[in-house]
């Protein structure tokens, strides 16, 4: 017997859709480069929308084509993210913050068609353009008037593209597996890899996105996206707003500055965020040394590092916010953990309830999630196993772009997220280091990450990384690398006693290094392979362990 629902697909276009008819006076909030008070709303958005779709069509752009955007959060980038996909072509967001031999080779690798970008990106891309090889096409995010001067051939404005077209557009009816966006992983070896979403898996993670227990917002609510567009479609949430008729704020390329988060958050009446642990990092040290508040926020959603304790602490106890570490991947769309107590937990207090807060999360309903063994046995859910952390799910890649057919996942159809975890009986799950960057030491694992969130949980110390370097009897041993705040001085001395009775005898480093800075990755992380091969023949001092 057949079934006898309706086939309808599930399209990033019914967002839009649904928005435009449920939420047409809604407002979507933009800090651009020419614009410092953008504001209209969803109606008016799309209304942009469909005249950018036919001049998409104008510039030759068809069913499957590849459109790049390096370009910050604002009005336009949202409304490229619809107009493109909608139309039937691939979103590609290009990272900016990545070397120029990186740009080249994913924008040569996806094959863009047209590169969208803000005024401020020009420079790099007219250091690159004679090396990207498709590229028929760029338009600055601007208007007219802010049009920058520059070499690259036939630059075109893109307020000037949209008033050139009119309104009228009828978006093409699309298989709902039609490839819609895609981004790259930074990585800290090799080449970047693409990743390709389709909108099926992104309405998926989009409805997930969006229930209670997860990012729960609703019409109600006010979203500030710091999370920048060029990283996981900003973890769904340029998607999640229109679903729920959320108000959004884009901030622009002042995503990092303390001053004017503050002033949206009170000003617009912010009540959920999200964003990476330095942004939160930044807020809190402008909001202590301001005496400023952030009255309306509700909930902070952090991910991409590891959550120092204190943004935990230091939002709830002074700002009365709650703070929520996630977890995911750029492979996963990104979503895959939440840290959303459930009942059992009510008597939690103290360390042990600080503790659990920041662990990544449970799983969100569409991820399943296992730990293994070197054997790829599946170890239990106790707290106390960890081994390799594998995922799969409607929203997880099954490939990277143009990768051998097979050679992504494993044989049971599982993804290897090289992730060590543990999760406890609870469900929530933990990293404790990356596969490549777990120590070794005399048949103990010990997790860098540990180390690290215990080092700059320190008042001195500003940044931290910890890698294994050899040890004869032990194979390898934990060496500290700290980056002090500015203006402090401490000892090795001072930084080991700060371990103790807070990690195992055992594991503490058994040297410190400090250096005026640490190298990171595009995205922020750190660059652990830069730092073995630096310190790959480092003498570590005897010590007893």
């Amino acid at each position: 017997m057949k079934d006898l629902m309706m086939d309808t697909p599930l399209l990033i276009t019914s967002l839009m859709e649904h928005a435009e008819r449920n939420f047409p006076t809604r407002e979507i909030v933009s800090v651009s480069s020419d614009n410092p008070n953008f504001r209209y709303t969803y109606k008016e958005a799309f209304t942009r929308t469909r005249q950018l779709a036919n001049a998409l069509n104008s510039l030759g752009i068809s069913l499957g084509d590849h459109v790049g955007t390096l370009a910050w959060n604002d009005h336009r980038h949202f409304e490229l993210y619809y107009a493109i996909s909608c139309s039937g072509a691939v979103c590609h967001t290009v990272n900016p913050r990545l070397f120029p031999e990186q740009l080249v080779y994913i924008i040569n690798h996806a094959e863009d068609q047209v590169i969208f970008c803000d005024p401020m990106f020009v420079p790099i891309l007219e250091n690159i353009q004679d090396q990207l090889t498709t590229t028929k096409h760029f338009i600055v995010l601007t208007s007219e008037e802010q049009m920058p001067e520059s070499s690259l051939p036939g630059l075109l404005c893109y307020e000037t593209l949209l008033a050139q077209e009119t309104s009228d557009f009828d978006w093409p009816d699309l298989d709902e597996r039609t490839p819609c966006s895609m981004c790259y992983t930074s990585g800290t070896t090799g080449n970047p890899k693409g990743v390709l979403y389709h909108h099926r898996s992104t309405i998926l993670h989009t409805y997930a996105q969006a229930m209670p227990d997860v990012f729960g917002v609703s019409a109600s609510d006010c979203i500030l996206p710091i999370v920048p567009m060029f990283h996981v479609n900003a973890w769904g949430s340029i998607y999640v707003g229109p679903m729920t008729g959320t108000k959004i704020v884009l901030p622009g390329a002042k995503m990092g500055d303390g001053e004017t988060l503050q002033h949206l958050i009170e000003t617009e009446a912010i009540t959920v965020s999200m964003g990476v642990p330095t942004v939160w990092l930044n807020l809190l040290a402008y909001l202590n040394e301001s005496g400023k508040s952030v009255p309306t926020l509700k909930r902070l959603y952090v991910g991409g590092a590891a959550c120092p304790s204190t943004v935990i602490t230091e939002m709830k106890d002074k700002y009365d916010v709650d703070v929520h570490v996630a977890w995911g991947m750029t492979e996963m769309s990104p979503l895959g953990t939440v840290n959303m107590f459930k009942p059992g937990m009510e008597h939690l207090e103290g360390e042990e309830l600080l503790e659990a807060k920041l662990k990544a999360g449970r799983g969100v309903y569409g991820v399943e999630m296992k730990i293994t063994d070197d054997e790829n046995n599946e170890l239990p859910w106790d707290g106390v196993a960890f081994g390799s952390l594998k995922v799969k799910g409607p929203w997880v890649l099954s490939d990277y772009y143009k990768a051998e057919p097979g050679t992504t996942l494993e044989d049971d159809g599982w993804f290897e997220t090289g992730d060590v975890a543990t999760i406890d009986k609870m469900g929530f799950m933990a990293i404790t280091d990356r596969t490549k960057d777990v120590i070794k030491s005399g048949g103990e694992w010990i997790s860098s990450i540990d180390l690290e969130n215990t080092a700059t949980d320190h008042p001195k110390v500003a940044e931290s990384a910890v890698i294994g370097v050899y040890h004869p009897q032990w194979t390898e041993r934990p060496l500290l690398l700290v980056q002090l705040k500015e203006g402090e001085e401490s000892s090795k001395e001072e930084i080991l006693a700060w371990y103790e009775g807070k990690v195992a005898k055992w594991s503490i480093p058994d040297d410190v290094v400090f250096v005026d800075t640490l190298p990171h990755t595009a995205t922020g992380k750190i660059q652990k392979f830069e730092l073995r091969q630096e310190y790959k023949d480092y003498k570590l001092p005897e010590v007893d362990v």
